[in-house]
């Protein structure tokens, strides 16, 4: 697959500008995953790469921005297996088309386009032939198969690129290509009926943009999250209740969210649940859930559920809502350079909604 870079070394990045005064190209920086462990392990090694070459149907882009997303950290930590050794993490990615690999026809060159999580399905599985690409048996994700946007430079497959809304800067575009995406499809898994009540475990990323969508539907949301300022956040947003993440709301929920990477949280979010509700567990790593009392937690036709990727179908249709609503993504933005503090941060829940590496010093605002 074209992207998968993997002799490089290891160099302390040239100050800027030298390369272009001294007439040459300068280096395509990049991070990727050495040695996975705890972050305080630095598990993330940074240096020049080779520049990656856009196949059949790939675009070339010049990163502008890339989200940073609690899977690029399970990826970091190891909480994901490696797909192959030395992969740029990242898979929020803003940038322009600089090159065009052949048959590409969607995109020009310099137009601004979006990559997520989603980078390749086979279209030929029992799955993508019913249109559930996200079950595909065969899947391609940007930052685990194949190179993401911790870099310079980044390919990604045409056919699952996205326009991005005009009414979003590169840095508010970032996090909804994956967080918010994933955050409306958990919204859809967790059936949340007009005018229902939603309750939210965790307040990142994803669970700050979900919030936003259910109470622009009419819902009450309760938030329940072991973040002071996650809980201030949710507060200026509108959320009727906030509390720690063990509390329960004050009524029963129609429906609930667990975007917390915390299965010790499952019992307490089927608890809370009015009878019929449905639980949607939103992550891709999720620690032990404890053994769950029947008669208390899935009696009376609650629901658990799983939520996957997302098709392609699901990101555009979200980006037409979030640009018709004016969603508002709450952004921490540090330079690339920075990339491994950003995900310590978010170890440490250091960050309020959703951090961003800004790649490029012309992103657009």
């Amino acid at each position: 697959m074209a992207g998968r870079n993997t002799h490089f070394r290891t160099v302390r990045p040239p100050p800027a500008g030298a390369a272009r005064r001294r007439g040459t190209r300068p280096p395509v920086h990049a991070w990727w995953v050495g040695t996975p462990g705890p972050m305080a392990t630095d598990p993330l090694a940074s240096g020049e790469r080779p520049d990656p070459v856009p196949g059949p149907g790939e675009l070339l882009l010049a990163v502008s921005v890339c989200g940073v997303c609690r899977t690029d950290l399970h990826l970091a930590e190891g909480d994901l297996a490696p797909h192959r050794p030395g992969t740029v993490p990242g898979h929020e990615i803003v940038g322009s088309v600089v090159a065009l690999g052949p048959g590409c026809r969607r995109f020009k060159l310099g137009e601004r386009v979006g990559a997520a999580w989603l980078g390749g399905t086979c279209g030929s599985c029992r799955f993508c032939r019913r249109g559930t690409e996200n079950l595909c048996l065969a899947p391609v994700f940007t930052g685990w198969d194949r190179d993401g946007g911790y870099a310079e430079l980044a390919v990604t497959a045409e056919a699952f690129a996205y326009r991005l809304p005009d009414a979003f800067g590169d840095e508010q575009a970032a996090p909804l290509l994956c967080a918010g995406i994933i955050g409306f499809r958990a919204l859809q898994r967790a059936a949340l009926p007009p005018g229902g009540r939603l309750g939210i475990y965790g307040f990142g990323a994803s669970a700050h943009l979900t919030a936003q969508l259910a109470l622009h539907a009419g819902a009450s949301v309760s938030v329940m999250t072991r973040s002071a300022s996650a809980r201030r956040l949710a507060e200026e947003l509108g959320a009727e209740f906030t509390g720690g993440a063990q509390d329960a709301p004050p009524q029963p929920l129609d429906s609930a969210i667990l975007f917390a990477p915390a299965g010790d949280l499952v019992p307490a979010a089927l608890r809370a649940l009015d009878r019929g509700g449905t639980l949607a567990v939103a992550g891709i790593h999720l620690s032990e859930v404890p053994a769950l009392d029947y008669a208390r937690e899935l009696f009376q036709e609650r629901q658990l559920r799983s939520v996957t990727a997302n098709t392609r179908a699901d990101g555009e249709q979200f980006l037409q809502i979030a640009a018709r609503i004016g969603l508002r993504p709450a952004t921490t933005v540090y330079p690339l350079a920075e990339a491994d503090r950003a995900l310590r941060d978010l170890a440490e829940d250091r960050i309020t909604g959703a951090a961003v590496l800004r790649v490029s010093a012309s992103a657009r605002h």
